[in-house]
């Protein structure tokens, strides 16, 4: 009840922000200064930011985005303009426009949440009559419009900010900080602190974060964000192994170690809680600290003689130092540091040394693809919002943009929830128009009525439609155009009449590009993608289990002479990733977008509807973990056979598991990759047996990986 109440103060608020914001650009526009074209862009413009685009953040987030975002809706009602002197230009503009503000989805969370606004003000412009001269007009309509609901937005109304990704990332890392003393303190295993440890970092998953609010950008500070929210993860994931098997007496070295971690963490967390620099160069001034124990770490556990249960339970925490050292840079670079990153993987942090311009080259090249949902949904749009502007131009229908309207609104990533949402908006347009005929009959030409009436049927509109869905959003806004339209010019029964063909119509045009073009959205999308990081990944695991006994190179490993290798051992360019790694970091960014739009859909009655897919990116994700991280040395010299053949098939074991997880209908993969056999262990140098254990651990979480992510178990 409580927090029915909330959605609905929530959607109250806001909905006065739009009111506010029209009421005060439309009304003078049309009242006082007689320009009725100003007084719709003055009207449409509020509409279009506040209640079209879901604009994520608080109120003076969403005011500088509406800011940022008024050059490009200028740009687009001089197109328009200009495009309306004819049907096929106009539809040659809208295929153009619509492709590439539903593309630029790509780029981030703020676009994507701006681009249906930005459709709406070409679909506005490029409807007849073709009146350039009336440009001005149109202009100063749209900078009235969004300078008013910016300043309601900001000043009149301003929305308190939620957690950010920062602060919850932040959170994360103090739970780890404790659990990390913890274990160090600690006298017996802790499933209490195990647990806590695997909700937080359920928590970091960006499924549980708002659309808008997720690092989805293209930009180095979203993907710094992502990084450290990923690696903070896999920390808390590792941290709770540690809790769960409790301390290892007399294990001073890990005790060290995990001190360390504690500090690292507590000290990001307060930076991503400040959320600003604080020095030139270097945000985080002390995890240096953390590297040196790194590697003070490495060079005792190499001399040490130690039983093999000591020797898995370092790797482990050494596992969780590289998360420490990995969440730590992430977060630096995401505050604005400038990170040299001495003595860290470079391509694990391959963007940043980049560009803004490169790295979004970078993402829209990544997405040019058929298998991206993201290029995927682009062409729907595009393709449904040029069938109807032709269908409009052509048929001339009375207030034809309502049919390009109809399909921005309605369209969905798949066809069954394309066809939902326009029954429900068929039969709330049909009460709308009964409605909206009723009043004009009632009301006749008297203006006065009809701008009495529009200021509340905004509020109830703006605040129900959200909430109610479809049939509530199509119907109550017939009404309000209706009310603003009886005010521009004089009008009869029929404009409620136009209304609802012009909806059916788009409707209509929306249900059939959703059975023709990916119907199934991203359900059938997910299992490509997936399988497709699954079987990039399975060579990676056996290039780098070999790069750490032979010496062959993974991410940037050498072949003995200092130069850079890829997976078969060719020579790449200095510190280059191998092919390998790059197809695999590629896939898994085509699986992550698939992801996402999955969880915004309706989840299926089929199997995999059961599956764990984040357990799946969790192993793309840390296979290039391994691969960066694993191979520090230039072989294994001395290894015995039977460890370097023990390697090679628990790694073929592992990558044989992925590539059935990979095949459809799925299997459910069982795999325990086979521990290092005593009698060998027994023959291999001291030196050599720590980093042969990393290979274990790291095989096991890699199957533990698989078998999350296979049905029928799940843990999402």
């Amino acid at each position: 009840m409580a927090e029915g109440l909330s959605a609905v103060a929530r959607a109250g608020r806001h909905a006065a922000h739009v009111t506010a914001a029209t009421a005060a650009g439309f009304y003078p526009a049309l009242h006082l200064l007689d320009r009725p074209v100003a007084g719709i862009y003055a009207l449409f413009t509020p509409i279009a930011f506040g209640i079209l685009s879901p604009l994520p953040g608080a109120g003076r987030e969403r005011a500088a985005t509406v800011l940022r975002a008024m050059p490009a809706a200028a740009v687009l009602v001089v197109l328009g303009t200009v495009l309306a002197v004819g049907t096929w230009p106009a539809v040659a503009g809208m295929l153009a426009v619509g492709f590439a503000l539903a593309f630029g989805s790509a780029c981030g969370p703020r676009t994507a949440g701006a681009a249906p606004g930005l459709q709406l003000f070409y679909i506005l412009a490029c409807f007849p009559p073709y009146e350039p001269g009336t440009l001005p007009q149109r202009l100063v309509g749209l900078a009235v419009g969004g300078a008013l609901l910016a300043l309601a937005e900001a000043v009149f109304f301003p929305d308190a900010p939620g957690p950010s990704y920062r602060t919850r990332i932040a959170g994360a890392l103090d739970l780890a900080a404790r659990a990390a003393s913890g274990v160090v303190r600690g006298q017996g295993p802790d499933p209490e602190t195990a647990a806590r440890l695997g909700a937080a970092g359920r928590e970091l998953r960006l499924s549980r974060l708002p659309a808008g609010a997720r690092p989805t950008g293209a930009g180095r500070t979203d993907r710094a964000l992502a990084q450290a929210g990923a690696a903070a993860r896999r920390l808390l994931d590792q941290l709770a192994l540690l809790a769960g098997h409790g301390p290892a007496p007399g294990d001073t070295a890990s005790a060290e170690l995990l001190r360390g971690i504690a500090a690292s963490c507590t000290e990001t967390a307060a930076a991503l809680r400040r959320g600003r620099r604080r020095r030139a160069g270097r945000v985080l001034a002390g995890p240096q600290l953390l590297e040196e124990l790194v590697a003070a770490f490495l060079r005792a556990r190499a001399g040490a003689h130690a039983p093999r249960a000591v020797l898995v339970r370092r790797s482990t925490v050494l596992t969780a130092a590289v998360s420490a050292v990995t969440v730590r840079t992430a977060a630096s670079l995401a505050l604005g540091g400038r990170e040299r990153l001495y003595g860290l993987p470079r391509e694990q942090f391959w963007y940043a040394a980049e560009g803004p311009a490169r790295l979004l080259a970078v993402r829209v090249r990544g997405n040019l693809t058929r298998r991206s949902v993201v290029f995927q949904n682009a062409l729907r749009t595009a393709l449904g919002l040029a069938l109807a502007r032709l269908v409009a131009g052509s048929l001339d229908l009375s207030h034809g943009f309502w049919v390009l309207l109809a399909v921005l609104t309605l369209g969905r990533t798949t066809a069954g929830a394309t066809w939902s949402a326009v029954r429900a908006a068929a039969a709330g347009t049909l009460a709308g128009a009964f409605a909206a005929g009723l009043l004009i009959v009632g009301a006749g030409g008297s203006s006065d009525v009809y701008a009495a009436l529009l200021v509340p049927m905004m509020l109830v509109a703006f605040t129900l439609g959200p909430l109610g869905g479809p049939a509530w959003g199509q119907g109550l806004f017939t009404l309000v155009v209706a009310t603003a339209f009886a005010q521009i010019a004089p009008v009869t029964w029929r404009l409620a009449e136009a209304r609802l063909v012009d909806v059916l119509t788009g409707s209509a045009i929306g249900l059939l590009c959703g059975l023709l073009a990916w119907p199934a959205g991203a359900r059938a999308e997910i299992r490509y993608a997936m399988s497709a990081l699954l079987r990039a990944a399975a060579p990676v695991v056996r290039a780098t289990a070999r790069a750490v006994t032979e010496g062959s190179g993974t991410g940037s490993g050498k072949d003995g002479t200092g130069r850079s290798t890829t997976p078969d051992g060719v020579p790449g360019g200095p510190g280059s990733p191998s092919p390998g790694v790059r197809l695999t970091l590629h896939r898994l960014r085509i699986a992550e977008a698939a992801y996402a739009q999955y969880r915004t859909e309706p989840a299926p009655d089929t199997a995999d509807a059961v599956r764990d897919w984040l357990a799946v990116l969790d192993h793309g994700s840390r296979t290039l973990v391994g691969a960066y991280w694993l191979p520090r040395t230039d072989g294994m010299p001395g290894l015995p056979p039977e460890a370097r053949r023990w390697a090679r098939e628990a790694a073929e074991e592992v990558a044989a598991a992925a590539v059935r997880a990979a095949g459809f209908p799925p299997e459910g993969v069982r795999v325990r990759p086979a521990s290092l056999q005593p009698e060998v262990a027994e023959r291999v140098p001291a030196p050599l047996l720590a980093p042969l254990t990393d290979v274990e651990v790291w095989l096991r979480a890699l199957a533990r990986d698989l078998e999350a992510g296979s049905p029928p178990r799940s843990r999402s």
